[in-house]
């Protein structure tokens, strides 16, 4: 069993292979740590994740693996980890039922469950069963103490502790039927919003676009409606986010733009569109690929009393300073080691069950 020092060594080892990867060419991978052997398994793995889910473009995919080798910086692993006293964990294994949504969208609860002392036991989605293999076996690789702290399940689940599990809102109710009984994280759907009031930049429009539109929108930290002032005019937001028109040469964000186009047309529903991207009117936020809800404010005191009532409905809020812990436009895919998911610790949690 690995120590939490070799533990927090592997992972920093693991962020300079990601670094690595992203920034050396196929043509000098026998210059770096643990030569060509392991980045060329990686090239593999990624191309079959593309193959056998269309959503993980190489592009999408090497946007996640760079997104995680600046988390996994030794400085940005001290920062996250200094205020748990991780001595203190009793050693427990957590099962941990990932989503498949987008690229590596669990690996945090793997992270953090290793690196904090515990036993893995990994059910992947079908749509995101590629990668996080290929890094388990990585990381046994360069810690050996952590082959026994590794495991992967097809079937059933037996022998854990402890449950970390995440799904739809459909999927939460199985989950708490068969895990009630465990200690557990359960989550289930939500998502992001952005808050405009007119004043914005073009630059922050165009960030607003990243936080739209990576991963095709698919994560729960996607914003899927726009909150804006009832007198709000979307002319220079359509023209901020021509950037990404792009978008609509994939073919299956192009189906799902076609196709809730014309659910809009032949439902005779009023909505804004560029060529690429639809916005509608709409109180839900779970908006369809391909589209963002939008609803009208009058008041800065009434959108509170709306983001207070739906607060478990939504993920990351994006915008205006005048609704607290709002975050820079163009951040939402990128969060920080202690950004955690519904707000929920989950190293906190682990130490504590």
């Amino acid at each position: 069993m690995a120590t939490l020092e070799q533990r927090f060594k592997a992972f920093v080892k693991l962020g300079e292979f990601f670094l690595n990867f992203t920034k050396t060419s196929s043509d000098n991978l026998s210059s770096v740590d643990h030569n060509n052997e392991w980045y060329s398994k990686f090239e593999s793995a990624i191309t079959l994740a593309g193959h056998k889910n269309g959503w993980f473009t190489r592009q999408q995919l090497m946007f996640a693996i760079s997104t995680w080798a600046e988390q996994l910086k030794e400085k940005n692993l001290n920062e996250w980890l200094y205020p748990y006293p991780l001595e203190n964990n009793t050693h427990k294994i957590v099962a941990i039922i990932m989503a498949g949504n987008i690229p590596l969208v669990g690996f945090h609860d793997f992270v953090a469950t290793l690196i904090s002392g515990n036993q893995v036991l990994v059910k992947c989605s079908s749509n995101d069963n590629i990668l996080l293999p290929f890094i388990a076996n990585y990381l046994k690789h360069i810690e050996p103490g952590l082959i026994s702290e590794i495991e992967f399940s097809e079937g059933k689940l037996n022998k854990f502790d402890v449950v970390i599990a995440t799904g739809s809102n459909n999927t939460a109710r199985y989950f708490e039927h068969y895990f009630g009984n465990k200690p557990n994280i359960i989550r289930k759907n939500r998502n992001s919003i952005a808050i405009l009031t007119g004043e914005e930049t073009k630059e922050q429009l165009n960030e607003l676009g990243e936080d739209i539109f990576r991963y095709y929108g698919l994560g729960c930290r996607n914003v899927s409606k726009l909150f804006v002032p009832m007198d709000y005019n979307f002319d220079a937001f359509f023209k901020s986010i021509n950037t990404y028109q792009s978008l609509i040469d994939q073919n299956k964000y192009a189906n799902n733009y076609d196709y809730n186009k014309a659910v809009y047309l032949m439902s005779e529903f009023k909505f804004l569109d560029n060529g690429f991207f639809l916005l509608k009117e709409d109180a839900a936020y779970a908006s369809p690929i391909g589209t963002a809800f939008y609803e009208r404010y009058n008041t800065t005191e009434e959108l509170r009393k709306i983001l207070l009532r739906d607060s478990d409905q939504i993920q990351c809020i994006i915008g205006s300073d005048i609704i607290e812990n709002s975050l820079p436009f163009g951040k939402t895919q990128k969060p920080d080691l202690w950004d955690y998911a519904d707000g929920i610790d989950t190293v906190e949690f682990l130490l504590k069950t």
